[in-house]
Parts: structure tokens; sequence; C-alpha cells
């Protein structure tokens, strides 16, 4: 019978299964198993009938020191088992006499060897392949939180604005403390940390270098703050010229709680490719694409452009001048209310409703310095919805642009006073067909329907239209506010308990504060 590779490793249960790991022994959490343990694992394996056994372990102490004394009285016994020690952490420029930490990379020594033993490899062949692998393989953590163990104080502590680097996966502090950076900023620094030549433990990395990258959750980070590092961690490489044979996104091996992300980098060629990609039904394996992550090509060219709209058309003007400065106003009193609205929408929604507004506010400045805002009312509106549906995002921004575009409609070939009117309520029309949202469901709707209510002035012949506007103005004011009391029909909010909704409704605070700027920028121009 051919000989197989049993393994058996501490703390590393979701890898067991045919093609990876047989066996693993668990210590305390971030303490390694006791000698007894071990060799308890190795007996059972042995007994199982296994051709020979290797050990995979961390370089830690304790673990050398623990799986080492059951190899030898495993060995004692008549058992073939050997040991490769896996230390591919990059933090440390001159590591000291107890080496290079074992980090994530060992999940990929796991893989390797698995593979190997599963395709008949001998004993001698696998610890060989292995043990190579691991000298071309470097891994670097960097967290924004410490951990704790349960009952126990964190392990370090970190300043709200800092980041560690260097860390290892029993909750020690890193190698270097710096200032939070985005993601891309904090990935390079990461990369060219573990590349840096005078860096004792660096990884050799040159242009035309085929590698597999594993992006490693560390225990706290969210799905989309890990997408978006290996984004960033992909783009990196790419920039140096390496091919990405295959990227893994997950949590692979975690340190409880902690906030950070660590990156795994092997230089692979086509048999270790092979190897990774080999079947298993180890749970914690990722069914990862059997393909290259490395895939440029030529960007898709932008489609040809259709005849200009009439409501990109702009013009210059007293008009236009005007329409500027009081879309200016509108903006600066949205990002003026981002905080407040945030704190308004904390209780009912996700608590981004102020920063929703704020991105509203900033497209409508980029676009203003872009070209010069139509004065035709139609025009205006209709461009307005254009930039909202693009930029604003959430339901806000589709609501909004519900709004201005079945206004801009009613506007058509019109720009008196009462047209004004029937513009409001064709958009009100529109948001409540679309939206589901009544006047009394504490929304935006019912700033907006009060202040539509009192627009119906402009009908009134003679009425003048800036004391309709102010009076349109103190009833959105007053239906805002009136939200306080109100149970939430519809929207996010409709989920919470009435009980639990102490504010106004941030959406019709919006409204009425839009409105607001309107009214005060007219009466300065009057």
């Amino acid at each position: 019978s051919r000989e197989g590779l049993e393994c058996s490793l501490h703390m590393e249960p979701g890898y067991v299964g045919k093609g990876m790991l047989t066996g693993v022994v668990a210590g305390a959490v971030f303490a390694s198993p006791s000698v007894g343990s071990v060799l308890a694992a190795i007996r059972a394996v042995a007994q199982a009938g296994a051709a020979g056994i290797l050990l995979i372990v961390k370089n830690y102490t304790g673990d050398r020191l623990n799986f080492g004394m059951a190899l030898e009285r495993a060995r004692a016994e008549g058992a073939d088992v050997r040991m490769v020690v896996v230390g591919d952490d990059c933090a440390f420029a001159t590591p000291g006499k107890a080496g290079r930490r074992g980090i994530c990379g060992t999940v990929l020594i796991h893989k390797v060897a698995g593979a190997l033993a599963e395709a008949g490899a001998s004993l001698d062949e696998i610890e060989k392949k292995v043990t190579a692998a691991a000298k071309v393989m470097g891994t670097l953590g960097l967290s924004l939180s410490p951990c704790s163990i349960p009952g126990s104080k964190p392990s370090f502590q970190l300043a709200e604005d800092e980041m560690e680097l260097g860390l290892g996966i029993h909750g020690e502090a890193g190698v270097r403390r710096m200032k939070v950076l985005p993601a891309d900023k904090a990935v390079e620094t990461m990369l060219k940390h573990m590349t840096d030549q005078s860096n004792a433990s660096h990884l050799s990395l040159t242009p035309g270098s085929s590698v597999v990258l594993v992006v490693n959750n560390l225990g706290g980070l969210s799905c989309l703050e890990m997408g978006i590092v290996a984004g960033a961690a992909v783009r990196s490489l790419e920039n140096r010229g390496i091919r990405i044979a295959r990227a893994l996104v997950g949590s692979f091996m975690t340190a409880l709680e902690m906030a950070g992300v660590s990156l795994t980098l092997m230089l692979v060629d086509e048999e270790l490719v092979r190897l990774i990609d080999a079947k298993t039904t180890a749970m914690a394996w990722p069914n990862i694409l059997a393909g290259p992550v490395t895939t440029r090509r030529e960007e898709v060219p932008a489609p040809i452009e259709g005849p200009r709209k009439l409501q990109e058309e702009t013009g210059t003007g007293p008009g236009t001048a005007r329409v500027e400065r009081v879309l200016q106003r509108v903006c600066s009193t949205l990002l003026d209310m981002q905080d407040k609205l945030n704190e308004l929408d904390r209780g009912a929604g996700d608590g981004d409703c102020g920063h929703t507004h704020a991105r509203a506010a900033q497209a409508i400045q980029e676009w203003m310095r872009s070209r010069p805002p139509p004065a035709a009312p139609a025009q205006l509106l209709s461009a307005l919805a254009d930039v909202l549906l693009e930029q604003m995002g959430g339901s806000s921004g589709v609501l909004y642009g519900l709004f201005l575009t079945a206004a801009a409609r009613s506007l058509r070939g019109r720009s008196d006073f009462p047209a004004w009117a029937d513009a409001m309520d064709a958009g009100i029309e529109a948001m409540q067909r679309y939206g589901g949202a009544a006047p009394g469901d504490r929304t935006m709707l019912d700033s907006l329907f009060a202040a539509t209510q009192a627009l119906h002035s402009l009908r009134s012949p003679g009425a003048d239209p800036l004391q309709v506007l102010a009076a349109a103005v103190q009833r959105a004011e007053a239906a805002a506010e009136a939200t306080r009391h109100m149970e939430a029909g519809a929207g996010r909010a409709s989920y919470i308990r009435s009980s639990r909704l102490e504010q106004p409704d941030p959406g019709a605070v919006a409204v009425a504060a839009v409105l607001g700027a309107v009214l005060r920028q007219l009466q300065l121009q009057r």
C-alpha cells in the first residue's frame, strides 16, 4: 500500500478532511497543547494505519517544545514521525533567537502537504516539498484593535486613530504603531515592509513573479472591509508586476475579535498551484476559482453619447448666476447639517442620512464647477435629477430623483408661478406612486407634502411668491417636527418600535432645511 501523510496540528479543526489534515490537537486559548495531548493524537493516527505522520507546527517556543517532545516519544514507540516548523512572519527586521513566528501562511502548508499525501507522495517527498514551500512565503498582520482572552483585559492598547503593524495571532503587539491609513495606503505599507530587502525576514518579489495571495481576517472585520483590502492588495501587486495565480479571502487564522487583517504571499510554480487547487473536504478551505486573479484586460470603451438632451444645455447670464447662488446655499446648508442628520438617523435607520445628503451636496457642487446650471426651470430640475440619481445613492436619491423628474416634466414650456404649484403636485404624486409612503408615515414626504399644500397659493392671482414660499417653509418645518410623534409607516424606520423613535425624521428635517435655504437666498436676491 502507498505511504500516506497524516497531519496533526493544534488550533485548526476546520482544516481536517480528505486532501488536507487528518487531525488537530487543541490547547487552551493562545496556548500550546500538552505533550500528552499531542502524543495521544499521534498514537490515534498511527493505530489507524498511517504509513507516516507529519507534524506541521507554527514557530512558537511552546509549540516546538510540546510537539517536539511528543515526536521523540512517538519515535521511541516505533512511529515514523517528522516535523515541519513554519515561520512566515515578515514583521521583524532582525528576528531574534526564536526566529520568525508561524502565522497564517501555515494554512497554505496544510493544503500543500495534504494534497501531496492524497496524491500518494512519500513522507520524505512531502517533508522536502513543504519545507521548500515554507521558505518562499511571507505574512504580515495589521490591526485597528487588540483582542481579549475571555475574562481578561485587552492584550494591548490602541488609540482610535492608530493601527498596529506586524502583530501576531496570539494578541501580542506588533513592531510599529502608526496613524490610521486608507486601505490602499495601509496595504501598500504592508507590502513595502514585507518586501523590504533591509528586512532580514523579507520575501523577495520581482516583477513577473507568480504568487498565491491570502487576505486573512484576524477576527473582527466585515466582509465589506475584507473585500476592500483584497482589492487594494490585488491592485498594489499588479502595479509591481506580480502575477496573482490565486487569491483567497476570508477567516483562515483568527485572533479572537481582533479588527485586523494579514496578507500572505507564497511564491508558486505550476506544481504548487495544482496542489493549492486540489480538492479537499476540509470545511474551512474555500472553493476558489481555478484561474489567475491577474487578468488585465483592455478597458471597455465608453458608450458613444447620443444627441445632447435638453436638460444638458447650459447658459450664462443673470438667471444662471441666481440659480447657482441658490444651489450653493442649499449645498452649504446640507453639508453643515451632516452630523445632525446622521444623529437623527441613528435612532431610526442606519445613521447615514447626513452622509447621503452631504454626498448629494458635493455632487451638485462638482456639477456646477463643470458647467453653469441652466436657468430654465424644467432643464434645471431635470439636470439635478440626473445628478442625484447618479451620485446621491440610497432610497433618498431615488425619491428626490422621482420628484424632480416629474416636476420637470410638468414645468416644460412654463415658467409662471402657478406652474410651480403644479410641478410640486406632480412630484408628490410620483413619490407616492413608486415609494409607497403617504403623509403621516413619518418620512421626508411629510415635510414636502405640507410645503406643497402651502404652495398651492401660487395659483391665486396677485400672490407674492416669496410670502407663499415663506409660509411653505414654516409648514414644512412644523411637519418635520411633528414626525417626532408619528409612528413610522414606511421606510427603514417602520421596522423600529415607535417607543424608540424619539426624534423627528431626518429626511423630513432635510427637506425643510432645503426649502429654508432656497427661501433665505431668494430673499437676499430680491
